[in-house]
């Protein structure tokens, strides 16, 4: 694809030194990748539908490729000539049946493995794609709390759970810090931090334009909390999953790096997805990470052509 030297001027002169001394070679693919459009793409919500059944439904208009990584997740593309992109119009999204979702965006809750009768947290929920995607794995079943900390944000996330037919779910709106308050434990916590949003390029050049590593730093701060509480709140043997939508060092690696050094008990586990991955950032700025970090998924827009994404798998061991 032809690069569009007009977007590239949008790239600050720090921001290409920086991500060129972590890609090397990778970095003009990075950007080529950053300023294409995603393709568009789908999660079939089984709680409503079989994947079967919905394909029945759309096919004679849409093609849909499969995401490795999710059974239930397609890349969509109209048949016609006049190549439609707007899948939100679809009867079948507002009855529940899909959500649209990008391919990165649903691969926490695939690692997070939800099962019938958990009590499950999503630390930082709205507007509701890996809520639902955890709810649809766990059926219904068992305790799923979904909180965010400002009311817009929880009333887009209360509609796509209407939407979607959960039933098991429970709102909340706080910060995720004071769940460490609570005095409730969960089997297992999804924490999709707010980030940065560096892997959103595609969807936002606004990203590329306030980029700014003091703004990272604050941030990185705000999620090094989160973490915690969350790791405080998990039961011993729970699962902790850890994501952002970003490709921040400081906001990744970093990040379990911080909980690795704070908690003894906490253990990186390896994920085993279908997916290309990037080189993991095992030391950034003079700093140096615990090499079991290099567990995590990085994933970058050119490895598999989805925004970049960041996602960390945690065991709370017993001892």
């Amino acid at each position: 694809m032809q690069r569009n030297e007009e977007l590239i001027k949008l790239v600050k002169p720090k921001f290409e030194k920086q991500y060129r001394a972590i890609l090397g070679d990778d970095y003009d693919s990075f950007i080529d990748y950053s300023l294409r459009f995603l393709r568009r793409a789908i999660r079939v919500n089984t709680l409503k539908i079989s994947v079967e059944d919905l394909k029945k439904r759309i096919e004679a208009d849409w093609d849909l490729v499969p995401v490795p990584w999710c059974k239930e997740g397609f890349w969509i593309e109209h048949k016609g000539e006049e190549k439609r992109r707007d899948v939100g119009n679809l009867i079948e999204h507002s009855l529940g049946y899909i959500y649209i979702q990008e391919p990165a965006s649903m691969i926490p809750p695939v690692i997070l493995d939800p099962q019938p009768g958990e009590t499950i947290l999503d630390m930082c929920a709205s507007p509701g794609s890996k809520s639902t995607q955890i709810a649809q794995y766990m059926n219904n079943q068992g305790v799923l709390v979904c909180n965010d900390y400002k009311g817009l944000r929880v009333k887009a996330l209360g509609l796509n759970i209407q939407r979607m037919g959960v039933s098991h779910a429970l709102i909340t709106l706080m910060e995720g810090r004071y769940f460490g308050k609570s005095g409730i434990e969960f089997d297992k916590i999804l924490v999709d931090a707010p980030c940065s949003g560096i892997g959103t390029i595609r969807k936002s050049l606004k990203t590329l334009t306030i980029w700014n590593p003091n703004v990272i730093k604050r941030i990185a701060g705000t999620q090094r909390q989160l973490i915690q509480t969350a790791f405080d709140i998990l039961k011993p043997g729970g699962v902790l999953v850890y994501s952002t939508c970003t490709l921040e060092p400081d906001e990744d690696e970093a990040v379990i790096d911080y909980l690795l050094k704070n908690n003894p008990s906490a253990e990186v586990l390896d994920v085993d997805i279908p997916i290309k991955r990037g080189k993991p950032v095992l030391e950034f700025n003079g700093a140096k990470y615990d090499p079991s970090v290099s567990k995590a998924l990085r994933i970058w827009p050119q490895d598999n052509d989805t925004e970049g994404f960041f996602v960390c798998k945690v065991r709370k061991n017993k001892d």
